[in-house]
């Protein structure tokens, strides 16, 4: 029975997503952990139910207006929830950050150092007093004028231009200008200009040259193509556009990051003479406190920029900005982040130190008797920095809070003072609480999934290290913090890369090693063996890889619009057996109308969305289901056809594994159904929105797209922490398939930090031995036994556990 000062938080009857009339007690000023496999509906209990009734709850007691509004979203499916402090939450944001952002915006410290110069500073003699807002590179007040508080002006060269001059335009000698279809454009608009394209670019005349590369103008012209055989190809307008006028428009506006590092090629960055790089204004930079500019304050690492305002002194406004500054500062560094700057920009940090910054912001609120509920706060950290995440988690507890995790890494499961875990499997075949207890009562719920993996001390499993069919190396290595680096990745085997965050991983694979193989690619008509390679000074053995997929964390969509079924192209496979069917026939409806992209098939009223957008007075959008179709998707008509029973909205309900037993004897959507199995998948619904799908799954979608595709040649995978989110019975699923790749010949990559995967790996290539400007190199590199032997490197006591020698 509940009372007004209730321990325990009381959940009746849930309902919501696959929980099956759910009911559980979790007592309050605990850590609690909420285990189970990927879609066994822990993040429905956790999320869904309790953090959805607290949120309900607060709107119930804000204006009318938006409480009208908050009830188009709905209240969670549950019978009752007692006991319910407020609650805030936690969510990983998975968006990636502007070219602007920085550790500064993230965690808002710039905001507060800029109050410290405009209440605080040192001004010069008779210089009016600054806002905060002249003290930021981002506001109209602050930036300075002629690099727009960026920083750095980008320019390029002819050299950097046309790197072969004795090559013709016809045969590339442009090799900033895009391939394909756009390439040949521009060379025709060319042509048809009167420009020669058939002479060595060396031969050109300096003007001709001047005009081709720079010019601004984008003359438009009509180009008469040549005939192809068996093909017509009439004259069409063709527009020139120069290659400095493409390299800027692609680098400043695209939005695929390939196109934008390919453009960074061709551009050489400086100082902006203005600013000498400080992004700010002269009436900002006049001003110093502690006798140092903001730009030079921002450019400190953490640590460093705490013990100087420590030792600063001065008035009394100084030290209470000071000493809040320095409070702020000091969450940030007790979780491992002390050696970055505040001027450090996201783009460049890995994805566990944009979590990690994120989770010290929120945690510094000082917050008293409240339910934070996190989702998988320990998501890319190393083990020695999940650590440092265990004591901050423990000092919110201790500080009067609940908090209520959702994970899937077991050390932190361990250390649960109370431990939720629901399944036994996911989708239909989960949805119950198995276990609500202490850690240690798990071991007794024979059906648990998690309970092998938390108590599991059994020796390891042996296997025999597979031998390299060949050797690629990267030699010179300079990016970011990985500097001067030499590193050697086998062909033929599994590589595990290694490191605590911020040592350099992302940076070694997904930009050096990704951008080595795509740059070999794309100048595949080049001769074989050692040439440059973008940030190191050579590689050998490119040739060796005729294909490259990397598999990244990125959404595979940004709207409800875009969904499981669409990006791995099943969708197309439903429609046409929609169009083929009697009623479909009889109507005249074709694949289109039953597709909810365009007019005519779909729900105008949510456009095929599926879901309204409800805007809330002061607070975020929301999505609420469509008042007409009901998230359907397509209007009435179109929902009379059936297929096998079901309509198209029903279809793009199933689950994966329902959908495999619906299209049995369909080749093309089985193949799609069972890859998407085979990577532990089995539990999303087609139609499942991109803005429901964590990253983890987003990439396991994208892996699944791959493995359906027919492969020619040597394929090198590359991986950043696929199995980030995953249950370890999913982990397990995952390197099946990963390791069956590898049997098959090809090359498999991945940046991990869960010690499981990285002790079945062939090669470990470790990374560090700290973060940011005290790694980036490679501290052990060998087999994973040669690795945990390392006194150097800081996964070795992790992996030693994982191999059971200790």
């Amino acid at each position: 029975m509940s009372t007004p000062h209730d321990p325990y938080v009381r959940v009746r009857g849930a309902r919501e997503h696959n929980l099956q009339d759910v009911s559980v007690d979790i007592p309050r000023d605990t850590l609690t952990v909420f285990t189970g496999v990927s879609g066994s509906g822990k993040s429905s209990l956790a999320f869904g139910t309790i953090y959805a009734e607290a949120q309900r709850r607060y709107f119930e007691s804000v204006a009318p207006y938006a409480r009208r509004l908050i009830h188009q979203v709905g209240a969670p499916a549950v019978g009752e929830v007692t006991g319910l402090p407020p609650a805030v939450s936690l969510e990983q944001r998975r968006s990636a950050p502007g070219a602007r952002s920085s550790v500064g915006t993230v965690t808002t410290l710039s905001n507060f150092l800029r109050m410290l110069f405009s209440r605080a500073g040192d001004y010069p003699a008779g210089a009016e007093r600054l806002d905060s807002d002249a003290f930021s590179p981002n506001t109209a007040a602050g930036a300075c004028p002629q690099c727009h508080g960026l920083g750095q002006i980008h320019r390029t060269t002819e050299a950097l231009l046309v790197p072969d001059p004795s090559l013709s335009i016809r045969d590339g000698a442009i090799a900033a200008w895009p391939g394909a279809w756009q390439g040949k454009n521009l060379r025709d608009v060319l042509d048809a200009l009167g420009y020669d394209i058939d002479r060595p670019w060396g031969e050109l005349g300096a003007e001709e040259r001047e005009w081709i590369l720079f010019t601004d103008e984008q003359p438009v012209v009509t180009v008469h193509p040549v005939r192809e055989a068996g093909r017509i190809q009439r004259p069409y307008q063709g527009t020139y556009m120069s290659a400095r006028r493409y390299v800027m428009h692609t680098f400043a506006d695209s939005k695929s990051r390939t196109l934008r590092a390919k453009a960074e090629r061709f551009l050489a960055s400086a100082p902006c003479p203005a600013c000498g790089g400080s992004r700010l204004r002269p009436q900002a930079m006049a001003v110093t406190f502690a006798g140092r500019t903001i730009a030079e304050l921002a450019a400190l690492p953490l640590t460093s920029l705490a013990e100087l305002l420590r030792a600063a002194g001065g008035s009394e406004t100084a030290r209470v900005l000071t000493a809040d500054l320095l409070a702020r500062i000091e969450t940030v560094t007790e979780l491992g982040l002390g050696y970055l700057s505040l001027d450090r920009t996201a783009p460049t940090l890995s994805s566990g130190e944009l979590q990690r910054l994120r989770l010290a912001t929120q945690l510094r609120s000082g917050l008293f008797g409240v339910v934070y509920v996190l989702d998988e706060p320990s998501a890319g950290l190393h083990p020695a920095d999940t650590e440092s995440l265990l004591g901050v988690l423990g000092r919110l507890k201790e500080a009067g809070n609940s908090v209520f995790v959702v994970e899937h890494q077991m050390d932190v499961v361990r250390r649960a003072d109370w431990l939720v875990d629901v399944g036994p499997l996911a989708g239909e075949h989960g949805g119950r609480v198995l276990h609500s207890g202490p850690p240690a009562g798990l071991a007794e719920v024979a059906e648990s999934a998690t309970r092998r993996f938390l108590f599991d001390d059994g020796p390891a499993p042996q296997r025999k290290v597979r031998t390299p069919s060949g050797l690629l190396r990267l030699n010179g290595v300079d990016r970011h913090n990985v500097r001067g680096v030499d590193a050697e990745f086998p062909l033929g085997v599994f590589t595990a890369v290694t490191g605590v965050s911020g040592s350099g991983k992302s940076t070694l694979v997904g930009q050096v090693l990704a951008g080595a193989l795509a740059d070999r690619q794309a100048g595949a008509a080049e001769p074989a063996g050692e040439r440059p390679a973008p940030w190191c000074a050579s590689a050998q053995g490119l040739e060796a890889v005729d294909r490259l997929v990397q598999v990244d964390q990125r959404p595979i969509g940004r709207t409800p619009r875009s969904n499981l079924a669409t990006y791995t192209g099943l969708f197309d496979v439903v429609r046409k057996l929609f169009a083929s069917t009697e009623t479909a026939r009889e109507r005249g409806y074709r694949a289109g109308r039953f597709s909810f992209n365009v007019a005519g098939g779909r729900c105008e009223t949510c456009q095929g969305e599926g879901f309204v957008s409800v805007e809330l007075l002061f607070l975020p959008s929301t999505y609420a289901p469509c008042p007409d179709c009901h998230g359907a998707r397509y209007n009435p008509q179109t929902l009379e056809v059936t297929l096998r029973g079901l309509d198209i909205a029903q279809v793009l309900d199933l689950t994966v594994e329902s959908a495999a037993g619906f299209f049995a004897g369909t080749p093309a959507a089985e193949r799609s159904l069972r890859t998407l199995l085979d990577v532990g998948l089995g539990y999303l619904r087609l139609g499942q929105p991109a803005t429901e799908l964590s990253g983890g799954e987003a990439q396991r979608i994208k892996l699944a797209t791959e493995l359906q595709r027919t492969r020619r040649g040597h394929t090198m995978y590359l991986l950043d922490e696929p199995t980030t989110g995953l249950h370890p019975a999913d982990v397990e699923v995952l390197m099946r398939q990963l390791h069956g790749l590898v049997d098959a010949g090809d090359t498999v990559v991945v940046v991990e930090h869960d010690m499981s995967v990285v002790a079945a790996a062939d090669r470990v290539i470790d990374l560090g031995p700290g973060g940011g400007d005290r790694g980036g190199r490679i501290v052990a590199a060998g087999t994973p036994m040669d690795v945990a032997r390392s006194p150097e490197s800081r996964t070795a006591p992790y992996l030693r556990t994982a191999l059971r020698l200790d």
